[in-house]
């Protein structure tokens, strides 16, 4: 059950909605509370969203109720995904509102999403009355952190949320991200909390370095692992696997899709070009019905996706295909099966995608591989024994990107003047231990064929010392 020191409304709206705290939950509300930087690390499923949103929550209950709660930005949760967020925003709905129910007062505590595809009313509405949580993405907080008026907004956060830490962790997104926490820092009268959130973190002590930069040794790391019980296997069709799938082959493909997507009540298809999701969705829809599939990918409008992910989370879709647009952690409802066609290349990819289904606590995450090749076919092997054995990819991180350093130096100077030496501390403070470029070891040139060798040389060959 949720902690004992939590408001009693809180405390109640849990114990009604959920059987018992799960792992995460238990190890991390007590750091949270305490004021410590936490990294959380669970399997898909498992409550870690609601571990660091609820803890957070608590506090504004606990103001609201008492009269003092302002109209100000008080949680900021960072998600990678536009799509992400608006699901965010929907499934805090619930405890806000389940927990209204138990309180005579009226809390209005207000969440808001803060994306590109945010209308411009709505931005409107947030600068006059900023909520009590901002939900955004790495693009848009940096867009705010350059506004005069989102600066003024985003000064009285207390505690970060980044979900779907390994998903920023290896790229200049991710580096964009910290180098914009570290400038959301000297707006906030103190340091705001950082709670990270990831299912696949591997070595974690990296991507503690990561999430706190040269504040890592002050982060609790939660971490109830990544393994769970799975049901894996890999499906080959009865032709043989060749470099170019044969036109019968893929007949044998899409005809075992539709038989394992009538076994079950909801299925996702993972693939991974978007030419492909619209292929496989047309095939399925011939052998199925046209109104129970549909694709999902990024270059689809945002009304067709938002539709496809209602649709099957209200059980109207049979199946639905899709890229990584569907891969991190939004809540599309309780799916029975996931398919992979064609390698994931990744082992924490793999995971993830499969994690969609079984989204819950005691539900087992069911997962189909379908080799394309036989290249395919020995990869994902390696991958199902990786799993068994509980390995993990480990996540490099992205190194020093000096031109995100250039763009946001430009865009901290054109707000508010600096001391260069202030400036050069504060965002060397952004994975001042991780990002360090990789020394380079100078490059030995081959020797210089010996006279009469034959081996003849262009005047700019002789320079480079590279034989024709």
């Amino acid at each position: 059950m949720a902690p004992s020191d939590f408001h009693p409304a809180v405390s109640d709206w849990f114990r009604a909605r959920f059987e018992v705290a799960t792992a995460v939950q238990q190890r991390a509300w007590p750091a949270i509370r305490r004021g410590r930087h936490t990294l959380l690390a669970a399997p898909t499923g498992s409550g870690k969203t609601l571990a660091a949103f609820l803890a957070a929550i608590d506090e504004l209950v606990r103001e609201a109720e008492a009269g003092a709660l302002a109209d100000e930005v008080r949680i900021l949760y960072v998600s990678p995904l536009k799509a992400l967020s608006n699901d965010i925003r929907r499934n805090l709905e619930e405890p806000l509102a389940g927990i209204q129910q138990r309180i005579v007062r009226p809390l209005d505590i207000r969440a808001a999403v803060r994306t590109g595809d945010t209308p411009q009313g709505e931005r409107s509405r947030m600068r006059r009355q900023p909520p009590h949580i901002l939900v955004t993405t790495p693009e848009s907080l940096y867009i705010l952190l350059t506004a005069e008026s989102g600066r003024q907004m985003l000064g009285s956060v207390r505690t970060v949320i980044v979900d779907e830490l390994h998903a920023l962790a290896d790229n200049k997104r991710g580096a964009h991200l910290m180098l914009s926490l570290e400038r959301l820092e000297t707006l906030c009268q103190a340091p705001p909390l950082r709670i990270g959130i990831s299912a696949t973190q591997k070595p974690i002590t990296r991507m503690a370095a990561f999430l706190l930069g040269d504040r890592q040794a002050d982060c609790e790391i939660v971490d109830t692992g990544h393994v769970r019980e799975r049901d894996l296997a890999i499906e080959l069709p009865s032709s043989d696997l060749s470099p170019v799938m044969a036109t019968e082959v893929w007949g044998e493909i899409y005809d075992r899709l539709a038989d394992l997507v009538r076994a079950h009540r909801s299925t996702l298809v993972f693939v991974n070009t978007r030419r492909l999701a619209e292929r496989v969705a047309r095939h399925l829809a011939e052998r199925l019905d046209a109104d129970s599939v549909t694709a999902h990918h990024g270059s689809l409008a945002r009304e067709h996706r938002l539709a496809a992910e209602e649709k099957l989370k209200a059980g109207r879709l049979r199946a639905l295909v899709a890229t990584a647009s569907l891969e991190l952690g939004i809540d599309i409802g309780d799916v029975d099966l996931c398919c992979q066609l064609g390698s994931p290349h990744a082992i924490a990819t793999f995971l993830q995608r499969v994690g969609r289904s079984g989204h819950a606590l005691r539900a087992l995450p069911k997962g189909r591989l379908f080799p394309l090749s036989r290249d395919d076919l020995v990869e994902c092997t390696a991958l199902l024994d990786a799993v068994r054995r509980a390995e993990l990819d480990a996540i490099r991180l992205q190194g020093a990107a000096l031109d995100v350093l250039a763009q946001q130096i430009v865009a901290e100077v054109a707000c508010r003047e600096w001391d260069v030496d202030e400036l050069f501390a504060r965002l060397r403070r952004a994975g001042a231990r991780c990002h360090r470029p990789p020394r380079r070891r100078a490059r030995r040139r081959p020797p210089m064929p010996a006279r009469g060798s034959g081996i003849g040389f262009s005047p700019r060959m002789r320079a480079t010392g590279r034989s024709r």
